[in-house]
């Protein structure tokens, strides 16, 4: 289940745009029809099945300007920003309290940007007591409490801190460690200072440890990027995210700064990503999908093993029967009943908040067939296998007849060896797992809309 085969040709005549598949239907499916008693009513709701809950708070604030990166943000050096931003944080965590259940625990939290360490100190320590003054927090380390660092923002008291008010995994950016790439990309960052903050995480005894990197950025080779892995597999991380560099500048500002001429080639791209596999899975690491690799004897492996894993819009979680509440500018929850998202800017989110409304301004609500086609998917991308009898058993369906369309799409996909699919249940192959996005396209209803928004597959 573990293993991968790399075919470059196979991946490239299957190139193309698609989800990511964090959700089910994808945020281009969303629209104004959404509001917020919608929102309030789905929550409600969803306390009948006192299932746990996830959080995530998003913090939009940078001191710096990356310009690879498409996450919602706001790059100032005023520091002074924050509090304001905090406040009106503070009135959403209390609306979305009031709605929820006090005794549903969150299993979950996830603090993400942005930077969150943007904050001071103070400044999270209070954000930390106010989610917890407002909802069941574990108080005894087992809940898998997370957050997003840049080492170059941190302090000398920041990671303690971090992990006396509960942080018990941590998430560090670094996506390459070769001075060259880093200008480019406008992201000097010191092995020192990466290299420095994970061994300070360990030290401190978070339980898990990640580091994001990236391939594609300008001016990578393949012998700069095998360099980068070999620092990386020397520190042993827990967890890697390897994702891929998708340059949209039509959508994203920042990546016109990138000159497209140092952009690395397709096929060095792919062999880039070729020596990842190789070098990550040599060095004892599993490769989970959609460019997460975990050690053999982390949480996410285990769940995979044991088909438990679940993919939402913070990556792959080994939660997957909490609902998400998240909260803060442009944040997106998730309900049975759908999926909602806040306002986009910090100034609508705030005027919205200070007429004590949520400050909901789009989302999708959730049908019958979406959740058919959204647990196909999550099996498939998280699990690389489908049991069509359990299908067939929760969902009232005959799998065959039900998507008999979609079987026969994926007859040129078991052709090519990246499916096989029998009567009981449908497999993922090893050629397969690198083209699970493909795989799990044929299933989606609404793929064929404005699929040039997507990023590159591979």
């Amino acid at each position: 289940m573990n293993t991968v085969e790399f075919d470059a040709e196979l991946i490239k005549r299957y190139a193309g745009s698609g989800p990511r598949y964090t959700s089910y239907p994808t945020a281009m499916e969303f629209s104004p029809l959404v509001n917020e008693q919608d929102y309030i009513q789905w929550v409600r709701d969803s306390n009948s099945s006192h299932r746990p809950l996830s959080l995530y708070v998003h913090i939009p604030f940078c001191a710096h300007v990356c310009f690879y990166c498409a996450c919602n943000k706001i790059v100032t050096a005023d520091r002074s920003r924050a509090q304001p931003y905090l406040d009106s944080l503070y009135r959403e965590i209390r609306l979305q309290a009031s709605l929820v259940d006090p005794d549903r625990r969150i299993d979950q939290l996830h603090w993400g940007g942005g930077t969150p360490t943007f904050l001071n100190e103070e400044q999270m320590g209070e954000l930390m007591q106010v989610i917890g003054e407002n909802f069941y927090l574990h108080e005894d380390d087992t809940g898998e409490y997370s957050i997003e660092i840049d080492p170059r923002e941190l302090r000398e008291h920041t990671l303690p801190m971090l992990r006396d008010i509960g942080f018990n995994r941590v998430s560090f950016g670094v996506q390459d460690f070769d001075p060259k790439v880093q200008a480019a990309v406008h992201r000097i960052q010191t092995d020192e200072q990466s290299l420095g903050a994970l061994n300070k995480a360990r030290e401190l005894g978070f339980r898990s440890i990640n580091i994001d990197l990236m391939y594609g950025l300008p001016l990578q080779t393949l012998d700069s990027f095998s360099a980068t892995l070999d620092k990386v597999i020397d520190a042993r991380p827990d967890r890697l995210s390897v994702f891929n560099y998708a340059h949209l500048p039509e959508r994203f500002k920042p990546q016109r700064r990138i000159n497209r001429e140092d952009l690395p080639s397709g096929d060095v791209k792919l062999a880039i990503l070729s020596l990842t596999i190789d070098k990550l899975t040599s060095a004892g690491y599993q490769y989970i999908g959609m460019d997460h690799f975990a050690l053999e004897d982390d949480e996410l492996v285990q769940a995979q093993r044991t088909n438990t894993l679940h993919r939402n819009f913070q990556g792959y979680s080994t939660h997957s029967d909490s609902d998400l509440i998240a909260m803060g500018v442009s944040a997106i929850s998730s309900m049975p009943g759908g999926y909602a998202q806040n306002c986009l800017t910090v100034e609508e989110y705030s005027r919205e908040l200070e007429a004590s409304r949520l400050p909901i301004v789009r989302g999708v609500a959730i049908n019958d067939d979406d959740r058919l086609r959204r647990e196909v998917i999550q099996q498939l991308i998280c699990n690389n296998t489908l049991d069509r009898g359990r299908i067939e058993s929760e969902f009232g369906v005959d799998f065959g007849s039900y998507f008999s369309a979609e079987l026969e799409q994926l007859e040129a996909m078991q052709q090519d060896e990246l499916v096989t699919v029998g009567a009981d249940r449908l497999d993922v192959t090893p050629r397969g797992r690198l083209l699970i996005r493909n795989i799990c396209k044929v299933f989606d209803r609404y793929r064929a809309k404005k699929e040039e928004r997507f990023s590159k597959m591979i």
